[in-house]
């Protein structure tokens, strides 16, 4: 992991003044998507704390920051018997909470298999968290999925209805997931569910669209339009986590760095050059190139260059506790800092 990353492993005095401490019951956390960013990241933080007994890793490839608490199983939840084996899993370790990460951090072409991942396997993860004694699971969302819209409010609470567009994949499949883990965790059932609504995230080792779609040296804009865009820092993300799974918090949570800025502002902080393009022209653009698989995002996304998206973190201040210890500029900064180097080391790569 990041320096970053690893200099951010402690609760704040704040967390730890509105959560109190955790149960006295030392936990069994699995972590779905535990090979990826954030499901890598969270377990080295889990291994360092003594409030967790184990660690089970489930993915399809073994996460290399598995250490001496973890436990790792090869588990695809796209196959049709993943059910049966998330099932088995659970009740042999006697896990406590599902970290549920197995979301893709970009579109893809491959909507079925989309489908498949985020929307199918979230069903499979909640149908072997009920044959079993899980009592709580914790899922990562993003804040894009309240859509970009001209009347959308400065700041978007958890109360706001999800508007992303419903015809793109990437956003209704994590629609979905999120209905199905908000019943998972409805009262009465003696379970929680807890949803994390992730802000774009940055840093300097995250990769994701919007770190692909700032690394253009050229990077294209709607002409007449300039929207707040806002961040979380990848380290911040990662405690946000930490903190959902540690702690029975239920509800839906904004995970958002302080501060907003100008996408104007944004690519010039990033070290790169705007491009400018009428409406018309950027539309029938980014379709082109998405067809053509050399844009990150579909036309859906091309709202975000145009309207406001960003959400209030005031609830998860409030509720879980968490206070970012990076703004959305910071975040930006550190990201802009580690592309430089990329990009100097690129060029010296170069032959002349």
């Amino acid at each position: 992991m990041s320096n970053s990353l690893t200099s951010s492993h402690s609760l704040t005095l704040a967390e730890r003044g509105r959560l109190g401490v955790p149960p006295a019951r030392r936990r069994v956390v699995a972590i779905t998507g535990a090979a990826q960013f954030l499901g890598s990241n969270l377990i080295g933080l889990l291994e360092e704390d003594p409030s967790v007994r184990k660690v089970v890793c489930l993915d399809s490839e073994a996460p290399s920051t598995a250490g001496a608490k973890s436990r790792v199983y090869n588990v695809s939840l796209t196959e049709s018997l993943a059910e049966e084996r998330m099932a088995e899993i659970l009740s042999a370790e006697a896990v406590d909470v599902v970290v549920h990460l197995a979301f893709l951090d970009s579109p893809t072409h491959s909507a079925a298999f989309a489908h498949e991942l985020e929307s199918v396997g979230t069903m499979h993860v909640l149908n072997a968290c009920r044959r079993t004694k899980v009592h709580k699971v914790v899922m990562r969302s993003q804040t894009l999925l309240y859509g970009a819209h001209a009347t959308n409010p400065n700041y978007l609470s958890e109360k706001h209805p999800l508007r992303a567009r419903r015809t793109e994949p990437f956003f209704a499949d994590k629609m979905e997931a999120e209905n199905e883990v908000l019943r998972f965790g409805r009262p009465g059932q003696g379970r929680i569910a807890t949803v994390l609504r992730i802000a774009p995230m940055l840093g300097p080792t995250v990769d994701n669209f919007v770190t692909r779609y700032l690394s253009h040296r050229l990077t294209p804009t709607v002409l007449g339009f300039d929207p707040l865009w806002q961040f979380v820092h990848e380290a911040d993300a990662v405690r946000a986590l930490r903190l959902a799974a540690l702690y029975d918090v239920p509800g839906v949570f904004n995970i958002v760095g302080d501060g907003v800025l100008p996408l104007r502002t944004v690519i010039k902080l990033a070290g790169r050059t705007t491009l400018p393009l009428p409406r018309s022209l950027a539309s029938g653009f980014t379709t082109a190139l998405w067809l053509t698989q050399l844009a990150e995002a579909p036309p859906a996304f091309f709202d975000y260059l145009q309207y406001i998206c960003v959400a209030d973190g005031a609830l998860a201040r409030k509720e879980l506790g968490f206070e970012p210890l990076y703004t959305s500029r910071e975040a930006l900064i550190d990201y802009a800092n580690a592309q430089h180097l990329r990009d100097v080391r690129l060029l010296s790569e170069t032959p002349a």
